[in-house]
Order: structure tokens, then sequence, then C-alpha cells
């Protein structure tokens, strides 16, 4: 799932308005997908394999497969991607690299056959033909809606990146060599069939791609044939290699994938720093100075003993305030993540209904799609540090830049990088932030703000975010 593009600023407007051109949809393909809710969604694409089970027995364990052998999922898959899309796509200005790879595997190794510039869809085609290659499309979300609609639902359900790639591989090809990735991956073989290998992890759980020769990865674990309407998961770590068979015309599945530097370890990397930044206040041993020439030394063994030390009283101090802040890792999820599904033609979100007021009742709106996170004030970091509530959310986030690279890779209409939507309030606000969150509704007048006049002003700044509905 790493995200896709580099610097295309001269891409950008072409870029932008692709959404405002023809799309391409789930036309006559009734949904065997249930989008009421995230859990409903989640449930729904792994079934009939049960959620509980399958984060019991295989999330992080072990592959699934799920063959279905049911025609309308198969129908449905299919007008999620399809080989005969790729021509429309193409005359909305695709490029290389940053929309589409060609590729095939050649004697274990990947080969890229990729041209400069602009995809042309008669050279990508003949590519396809002739050269046996695979295409790769990346981030497919930003065209098609019925993608959108599913990896937005999966991003709330998961609190995480999910990303996408579809692979069109002609028969008796290969398009990538025996590999691991550092995602959670779910695969729907939407055209055509793909036969798979998979084999045991050299890396469990790795925190990176890396590819694996034949000689190291032994015999499969797994072997079998995805058809169209199959499901397949497996953990981050697991090598695996595809090929189309003889006999079958071409292979298209789209591999949704997740949990990209979101483990225990990269949550206390963020973590710590606020942790050991608030210990610090209370706890005299974490301003001590560190012995003269610590850093000039080459052995520090001897300070490994007093670290391990103030570990220990960090994790007294975390049991006993019982709380643990992540700033960084909410703020890129929630900045990088797709907007709400609400159709690709619809107008941008805007304040409606009444005014809040003191006697009005609130309720909260888009509550998986924004977060409350207290944070030094970034207006004034060079003064004294004071802590500030700040609710960020996503509401106002491109979805035709959606996994396609950094935010310095990633521009906006005005040339600028992408910002991170939200409000800034005083820490005293935070009590009222969190009823409004935990509550199905609320009034005005109770929230646990001093005066009316703080309370009806919290009310308008979420009101004009579209974040709250006034009942």
């Amino acid at each position: 799932m790493p995200r896709k593009g580099g610097k295309h600023a001269d891409m950008v407007k072409e870029t932008q308005a692709q959404c405002k051109r023809p799309k391409l949809d789930t036309a006559g393909s009734p949904s065997v997908l249930r989008f009421e809710s995230p859990d409903s969604l989640f449930r729904s694409l792994i079934s009939p394999m049960e959620e509980e089970v399958f984060f019991r027995e295989y999330w992080e364990q072990k592959p699934l497969l799920v063959q279905r052998n049911d025609a309308l999922v198969a129908a449905y898959y299919q007008c999620l991607f399809q080989l005969s899309d790729l021509m429309e796509l193409c005359s909305q200005g695709l490029y290389y690299g940053r929309d589409v790879n060609v590729c095939r595997c050649v004697n274990g190794k990947k080969k890229v056959l990729n041209k400069e510039g602009r995809v042309n869809y008669m050279q990508l085609k003949k590519d396809f033909d002739q050269k046996k290659a695979t295409i790769q499309f990346h981030q497919p979300q930003r065209f098609k809606d019925e993608l959108w609609k599913i990896q937005e639902k999966l991003e709330c359900y998961f609190g995480s990146l999910v990303g996408s790639n579809v692979y069109i591989t002609p028969q008796g090809s290969q398009g990538l060599p025996p590999h691991y990735d550092d995602v959670e991956v779910f695969i729907l073989q939407l055209e055509g069939e793909k036969h798979w290998r998979l084999y045991k992890p050299t890396v469990p759980l790795a925190r990176e791609y890396n590819v694996e020769s034949e000689d190291r990865i032994g015999n499969p674990t797994h072997e079998f044939i995805l058809k169209p309407g199959d499901l397949l998961y497996f953990p981050r770590g697991t090598i695996h290699q595809a090929d189309t068979p003889h006999g079958i015309s071409h292979s298209t599945h789209v591999t949704i994938s997740t949990y990209q530097n979101n483990s225990w370890g990269d949550f206390l990397l963020d973590a710590i720093p606020g942790l050991v930044f608030d210990a610090a206040k209370e706890d005299v041993a974490l301003r001590m100075s560190i012995p003269r020439q610590l850093l000039m030394q080459v052995n520090t063994a001897d300070s490994t003993k007093k670290l391990s030390s103030l570990l220990r009283r960090l994790a007294d101090h975390l049991e006993s305030s019982r709380e643990l802040r992540s700033s960084d890792m909410k703020k890129d999820f929630i900045m990088h993540r797709l907007p709400p599904c609400l159709g690709c033609d619809s107008d941008p979100l805007t304040p409606g209904g009444k005014l809040p007021k003191i006697d009005s009742k609130i309720k909260l709106q888009f509550r998986d799609h924004a977060i409350i996170t207290v944070e030094p004030d970034q207006e004034h970091a060079d003064e004294i540090r004071r802590e500030m509530v700040y609710v960020y959310h996503s509401l106002k986030n491109r979805r035709e830049t959606h996994m396609m690279g950094t935010e310095d890779d990633t521009a906006s209409e005005d040339g600028l990088a992408q910002q991170t939507h939200g409000l800034q309030f005083p820490l005293s606000y935070l009590d009222a932030l969190k009823q409004i969150w935990s509550s199905s509704t609320v009034n005005v007048k109770e929230l646990n703000l001093t005066s009316d006049e703080e309370k009806e002003n919290l009310a308008l700044s979420l009101w004009t975010e579209c974040l709250i509905e006034v009942l």
C-alpha cells in the first residue's frame, strides 16, 4: 500500500479535474456488500466467514481463502474494475509511474516496461497483448465510486489508511516475482482466473516490502486458483506470487491493503515523546542532566541501566495517568484518508440548516471522520509551551489524491501542500468536546463550559465545519 507518486506538479490541475469528467461506475450490478455501517461492510466483505473467527484465527496469523461460486458476487466484483475500463481511463489523462506501471516477471525479477509521460491506450494494449505485460493500476478508488465507497468504509472500520491497486495479467504470464509486503492484504478476483502460491514468511509481520528468491522460499504452503467473486486475505510478510493460467484470456484482481506502519511499535514512536514531556513535569529524575561527555562516548553500556530505570518510571507514570497521546499518527491518518463518499457530482460540504443557539440540541455527524487531540499551541511555538485542543477532520480531503504521495508530492489548486482541516480551542474546551463526541445528542446549554457565549461559540465553530447538525 505504499503511497504512489512523485513530484508531478505539471499534472496536478489535470488530476483535479478528473472527478468532473465522465465516471466509470457499477451500472446495473446490485451491490452484494452492505454499506449501512463500517462493521456491516467488513462482515459482508469476508462473508460467510464470521468476523469474530476471522480476527481470532486469521488476522496477522495466516491466509484465508473464501471461494464462493456465486454468480451475483462475481457480477458485482467484475463491475468494480474491468480490462475494458482502461480505454476510457486513458482518455482522462493517466501517466506512467504515477497512475500505471507496466511490468513482467522475467527469470525471477521484475522487468518494468513503462514508457515516458502520458499513457497511450493503444501502446498499453500492445504491451499487454504482445509482451504479455501486467498492467498495475494505482489507487483506482480515485476513479471508481464503488471502490471509493468500500475503502472509505474500511478506513472507518480499521482506523487506518486503505489503499488499492488493480492488476491485469494476460494468460501464461506473471507480473511480479515472489515477494512480501508491509500491509494486510485483501484480494478480490474480478475477471478471469489467477493461480496463487503462498509461502511461509521469512519475516513475520514485515515492516517493509522485499523480493525473495525462489531458492529461499521453499515449497508453497498454499496453492489454489482464484475465480471471479473469490476473496483472499493474507497477513503482511506472507511471501506470494501469482500468474494467469494458459487458456484464460486474462485475470483482473484488486488488492485492497491496510495497516501500513500501524503497529504498536509505530504507536510508541509517536506517543512516547509526549509521554516523556508530561512525565518530566512531575518527575525530577527525568529532568536531571545526562553525564558529562555521554554524547561523545563510544561505549554507552553504563547508561543503558539508567535508561532502563527511567523507562520503568515512565511505565509507572503511564499506569497512573492512563493517558497516552498519539498526535502525528492521528493527523497523518485524518489528513490523508478518503473523504465521506457523497457521490462524485455532489457539491462540497457546506453548513446547512439552523444555526446553533444556546437552547439548541445538537448531534455530531461524520463521527468516523473527525478526531480530537491535545497538542502544543502551533501558532505560538516559540513562546511558553501551552497545550491546546485540536479537532481535525477529513470532510474536505480530496479523493483524487488519496494514497498518491506525501504532502510534499500533492499540491492543491493554489500550489500549496495539502492542508489538515480542523479547529483549535483552549484546553478548557476539552470536556465539552468529549461530551459531544460521546453523546448521541446534547443540549448546547448543558455543555461543560463556563459561559453561554463559550457554549454557543463552540457549537457554531463545529457547525461551520459541518461536524454537527442542529436538531
